[in-house]
């Protein structure tokens, strides 16, 4: 038979994202002309395997027999048949093994077919003793240590659960927008007229939300390409690093700084962000955001309301920006967590103007 042009796809998506791709991206882009039923297979598969790497490549090992070092093509096409075979159940075995074969044999490692065949011919459904915590959650350790000290071992637990799973859908208007994303703007108490500046504006879903209120908005971004995302909002688009001195010459009445960020709150949606995020990243991210926040104050407007927020869970790229901020001038802060709050994970700070 054939090989599966949803099996064909997701693999070289996986592929993608492990040279440093994005899998919601490439799966927007390279799904479009799909039917239904092959774009939401390949959405799956995709998505699946990353959340679950860490199970994955423990009972790869596990059926193996022995560990062995594994071609990249080679890991991936195991990857894809074990996370059918052990989570989707429409998926026939002999279809989810027989393409991984396929697919290690049109990535020209024909040598390992026969070991792809009979490792994949030895999963089951059957409970699995985990070695620790950080493969059961199919996470970071280093990450579930830092949520644990933040939040404790039972919230820790929780967002690492729900990263494993298919995020709800939420949508507003026409545009899909995490319901956690949604509780951001109506913190700025928006008033028709009011000149708002989102700074970090793409892909433009708080802009369109902005725009409810009757405020007259600014859409701003670092790069050009993401603010075509923006455009069918607003058609008053600048172009702009904020971590250098904004270029009006009139304040903003309310500004968003929705800021760049390591997106640890998104993971069920992002997960390829756990297996590339590291330590150091939680060093550098911060100077850029404190950089923008400085910025933003800068442009406030006597009166105004400014709201720093971001969809990381780390306190330093969230209480420790904002604490450069005088605490007589914040208004209010706000958190989600996944696993306790529905949808992704936020922080917001809401400043009023000196």
């Amino acid at each position: 038979m054939p090989l599966s042009l949803a099996r064909a796809l997701a693999f070289d998506i996986l592929q993608l994202v492990e040279g440093g791709g994005y899998a919601a991206d490439l799966l927007h882009f390279r799904t479009a002309s799909f039917e239904a039923r092959d774009a939401a297979l390949t959405h799956e598969i995709v998505f699946g395997v990353l959340r679950r790497r860490a199970q994955l490549d423990f009972l790869i090992t596990h059926y193996s027999g022995r560990i062995r070092k594994l071609d990249p093509e080679v890991r991936t096409a195991l990857r894809i048949g074990m996370y059918q075979l052990r989570h989707l159940d429409r998926v026939p075995a002999h279809a989810a093994v027989a393409d991984s074969v396929t697919l290690v044999q049109r990535a020209r490692k024909s040598s390992a077919a026969g070991f792809v065949n009979a490792v994949l011919r030895k999963v089951d459904r059957a409970p699995v003793d985990w070695p620790d915590r950080a493969t059961e959650l199919s996470c970071p350790e280093w990450l579930l240590a830092r949520w644990e000290r933040a939040f404790g071992a039972e919230a820790a637990r929780a967002i690492a659960v729900a990263a494993l799973d298919q995020p709800v859908r939420y949508t507003r208007g026409e545009r899909v927008q995490d319901i956690g994303s949604q509780s951001i703007v109506p913190l700025l108490d928006l008033q028709p007229g009011q000149r708002f500046l989102d700074l970090c504006a793409a892909p433009g879903n708080k802009t369109a939300q902005a725009l409810e209120a009757g405020v007259d908005a600014v859409a701003c971004d670092r790069h050009l390409h993401r603010l075509a995302q923006v455009r069918p909002v607003t058609g008053k688009l600048v172009v702009l690093d904020a971590t250098q001195p904004l270029p009006f010459a009139r304040g903003f009445d309310r500004i968003l700084l929705d800021a760049p960020c390591s997106g640890t709150g998104t993971l069920a949606r992002n997960p390829e962000i756990k297996w590339r995020l590291t330590p150091a990243d939680l060093e550098d991210l911060p100077r850029r955001q404190s950089a923008l926040l400085a910025n933003a104050l800068a442009a406030l407007a006597p009166g105004g309301l400014l709201v720093y927020s971001t969809c990381s869970l780390e306190p330093e790229e969230n209480e420790a920006v904002t604490a450069a901020v005088p605490r007589d001038r914040v208004l209010q802060t706000m958190r989600r967590l996944p696993g306790r709050d529905p949808g992704d994970g936020f922080y917001a700070c809401v400043i009023r103007s000196a």
